[in-house]
């Protein structure tokens, strides 16, 4: 496409160059060059097509960088990204040494803060108005553009009431589309349904606000008393209560507005950007806006892959033959429990159908539970439903689980409750890159009493791990990886594996490779070459648990070989190399050489999985080499 205007816009200094009038043509290419790029460089897509016109009528309104803009969920600041200065490398979004997929400060000084993870906004922007205070800029505007579910999170509403009772001029943009990945669940979102009963009494509402603020009947001190008024007739309209909990909250109103029409966006942000106190914009928007097929199949678009862009045909490489998803292994083995069990029950935070739960939520809707973008609360709600004798199966993934690492240690461990937590996308995610990494999870974990900790190299392990899980009565984490497993027939009949007992893959002699999880199918490669090439015999073995570690095994491995070298997609300070190295000096073995191989102490960009197994020197040929090496000395 001939992008007649947007070829001509690098920075929003262009943008501003340009008549209100021509916003709408321009919104137009923006969403067509995004939905062409997206085509062939998958990422997300349904998210940023919802905010085109609340993008630009940002920058139109706005004097970004020194005016802060803070994105959350930052999977919809695409459109932001391509305004200030990064459209000729868009291409490179979510590739290896390319665009952050999120914002990003280190890439831009166009992102104030980076927010991979949802519901950040509103406290990160107060911090950032205060201290605009505390410096005398009192012209900067900070504004928080919160939506895509993230108000459903929790440290939103404590932003929210800490941002009512300090000095601030924050601007809080309101996107609501009812959704996040999936439809969005819960009483807030019907309360803001509710609060778009009558769209004409709001905009009347907001422009008697301002005509009365600009002929000097309306200012601070009677801004209150029209609050009241305006609630008294909202309730009257509604035939109900209909209070604003924001106004509650000494926090202006004002909306819902329409977020697809960019000219009454201008129009709004310029009558209220300079308002004292924190402050409000409700707009509706609908995710997908403009492209067929992501709005009939909102879901489906959050992140669908590559597609044909002029046909809306979905690009699918052939799954024959191949092994499914580990995704999709736990959600049919979670529905194979629950039939048989019916004290299971399933709890997910706003992603059944990324972790696949919506496998048993569609087959038992009663007894599956999404409770929003909030991963602290689904545990310590899992912990409630075990402490009344239900098996819940509480699945978040990994990156996630950080934000509930309190409840997890107080809320189950603590309290020693039967509460299964599935971490999904475990080790390395690949192109949502540092901030959805999934290399915390065991260290963080191995050192929190009563917890087992299980990690599955093949679905077989997995579906026997979570059968387990069922039967003992104890804290259980099971982490395992995003993407495809390893086995084409996985619907092996389930057994129980004793917990803390690990697996001999292979015999060796002088070097023994150690660890847990599918990376040690990379060692098995690297071990069968080294034998062919080098003619070496390496051992290697399975852990299967990073707590409790196998005393018996790790002795035999002690007493056998010279060298053993650990194997992990997580962190290795504090992960089971580590735990192996520990137990190893404690027991009093002497002259044994302990390897560690897994992610350094660093946040691991994004890139391809296989990318960034290389890069790490953690796959097969890293393997390798470190087996060759260490063999020579």
């Amino acid at each position: 496409m001939d992008y007649k205007l947007l070829k001509h816009i690098d920075f929003p200094s262009d943008l501003k160059r340009y008549t209100i009038s021509e916003l709408p043509e321009i919104c137009d290419e923006l969403r067509t060059f995004i939905i062409e790029q997206l085509a062939d460089n998958p990422g997300h897509l349904g998210a940023n097509l919802g905010v085109i016109e609340l993008t630009v009528a940002l920058h139109y309104v706005f004097n970004a960088p020194y005016d802060k803009m803070i994105w959350d969920v930052g999977h919809q600041a695409y459109a932001h990204k391509i305004l200030t200065g990064r459209k000729s490398r868009f291409n490179t979004n979510r590739k290896f040494k390319g665009l952050c997929g999120f914002p990003n400060p280190k890439e831009s000084e166009y992102d104030a803060f980076g927010t991979g993870h949802s519901s950040t906004s509103i406290s990160a922007a107060l911090g950032m108005s205060i201290a605009a205070k505390l410096k005398g800029e009192e012209d900067k505007h900070i504004i928080a553009v919160i939506g895509d579910g993230a108000l459903t999170g929790g440290l939103a509403f404590e932003g929210l009431n800490n941002a009512s009772t300090n000095d601030n001029n924050l601007l809080i943009i309101l996107n609501d589309n009812n959704m996040a990945i999936d439809p969005i669940r819960g009483g807030f979102n019907q309360y803001l349904t509710n609060l778009h009963f009558n769209p004409t009494y709001n905009k009347l509402r907001f422009k008697a606000y301002h005509f009365l603020r600009k002929i000097g009947l309306m200012d601070d001190g009677k801004h209150k008393s029209a609050i009241r008024l305006g609630n008294t007739l909202k309730g009257l309209c509604a035939g109900s209560d209909s209070n604003n909990i924001f106004e509650g909250l000494n926090i202006r109103y004002f909306g819902p507005i329409d977020g697809h029409d960019v000219k009454w966006m201008v129009q709004a942000l310029n009558e209220i950007k300079d308002f004292k106190g924190p402050k409000v914009l409700h707009i509706i928007t609908k995710k997908g806006k403009g492209y067929k097929p992501a709005e009939e199949e909102v879901t489906t678009w959050h992140a669908p892959g590559k597609y044909n862009a002029t046909t809306g045909e979905r690009i699918k490489t052939s799954s024959a033959g191949e092994p499914p998803l580990f995704q999709t292994v736990f959600g049919n083995t979670l529905l194979e429990l629950a039939r048989e069990n019916e004290k299971i029950v399933g709890i997910t935070p706003a992603m059944p159908s990324g972790c696949s739960m919506n496998i048993m939520m569609n087959a038992m809707p009663d007894r599956t539970f999404d409770v929003g973008i909030a991963e602290g609360h689904a545990v310590t709600f899992s912990a409630g439903l075990a402490k009344e004798g239900m098996i819940p199966f509480c699945n978040i993934y990994s990156s996630f689980m950080q934000r509930a690492y309190d409840n997890v240690i107080h809320d189950v461990a603590l309290q020693n409750l039967h509460v299964i937590m599935c971490l999904d996308r475990a080790g390395l995610v690949g192109s949502d890159g540092a901030t959805h990494q999934g290399q915390f999870d065991i260290a963080m974990f191995r050192c929190i009493p009563n917890l087992t900790i299980a990690v599955p190299r093949n679905e077989h392990i997995l579906r026997n791990m979570m059968y387990t899980a069922v039967k003992e009565p104890r804290p259980y984490v099971i982490r395992y990886p995003r993407g495809k497993g390893i086995l084409v027939d996985w619907h092996n009949e389930m057994t129980t594996i004793e917990t803390g007992v690990g697996e001999v893959m292979m015999e060796g002699e002088k070097t023994a490779v150690v660890g847990v999880g599918p990376l040690l199918y990379q060692a098995q490669k690297a071990i069968e070459r080294a034998k062919t090439e080098l003619g070496i015999s390496v051992g290697l073995y399975d852990m299967r648990f990073a707590k409790p570690l196998d005393e018996n095994l790790l002795e035999i491995i002690a007493n056998k070989y010279e060298k053993i070298i650990t194997i992990e997609d997580g962190t290795m300070i504090g992960g089971i190399g580590s735990a192996i190295e520990d137990w190893i000096i404690e027991k009093g073995y002497k002259g044994k050489e302990v390897y560690k191989m897994g992610l350094p102490d660093a946040f691991i960009e994004h890139g391809t999985q296989q990318e960034l197994y290389r890069m790490l020197e953690i796959d097969s040929e890293g393997i390798f080499q470190k087996i060759k090496t260490i063999d020579k000395q």
